[in-house]
């Protein structure tokens, strides 16, 4: 058997930003998998918003995923023939509490807080990769999770839009949103709070960022160079 992950010993609060990192291999992605409830820990104990994770079925995980947790992947995994408005309102779909019309309601005001309020019912494929990610971000708000995962969310975008994307994420972690991220990148980690560097299975570094990132200063020196490029 393979341990995947070995005395790993963390503990992140709400409100935080973390960044996990490490090569390929180093157990990262177990890591992420078992604190977003899609594995469950062979050994040890899980515990999500006072809830012990360890001793949970299939279907009460689900119901805590979908309930507590909202996810962003690399590939954004949006339906492709559903417009925008509707790929953020699925995870609502089988939360009988809530109305169609309450359902759009939200669904809306998630995709105006990533930007997207001229976007709604646009499909996947009349948008760009940023766009999309949004969208996929918007989705991840819609159940006011006390979570966000993201999994290695700027793999796809380019620099510009990497930049964008963190923005969204850092003023959602403004407001008071926790945020997970994996990512492979060391300049996309420092736009987190902390960062988590694994090796072979265990914890090698646990720390502060000190030089941190800020994506709101950067669109605007973007956009300023690129003015004076046109000028």
């Amino acid at each position: 058997m393979v341990h995947a992950l070995r005395g790993v010993n963390i503990s992140i609060n709400q409100g935080e930003f973390v960044a996990i990192m490490g090569a390929s291999g180093s157990g990262k992605s177990t890591l992420m998998n078992i604190l977003g409830c899609l594995d469950i820990p062979s050994n040890g104990t899980y515990l999500l918003d006072g809830v012990n994770v360890s001793s949970l079925s299939k279907d009460q995980l689900a119901r805590l995923r979908n309930r507590k947790i909202g996810f962003v992947f690399q590939t954004f995994n949006l339906l492709a023939r559903t417009s925008a408005l509707e790929n953020v309102e699925l995870p609502l779909v089988y939360n009988s509490s809530i109305k169609a019309k309450q359902r759009k309601t939200l669904a809306e005001e998630a995709l105006k807080k990533v930007g997207l309020a001229d976007r709604m019912g646009h499909f996947p494929n009349q948008l760009s990769g940023g766009q999309q990610q949004r969208v996929a971000i918007a989705r991840a708000l819609i159940n006011k999770p006390v979570i966000i995962f993201a999994d290695e969310p700027t793999g796809n975008l380019d620099t510009r839009t990497s930049v964008e994307v963190m923005q969204i994420f850092q003023e959602l972690n403004n407001a008071g949103n926790t945020i997970v991220m994996v990512t492979h990148e060391d300049d996309i980690a420092h736009y987190s709070k902390r960062n988590i560097l694994l090796k072979d299975g265990k914890i090698i570094k646990d720390e502060q960022i000190q030089n941190r990132r800020i994506a709101t200063r950067e669109i605007a020196e973007l956009f300023a160079s690129t003015d004076e490029n046109q000028s």
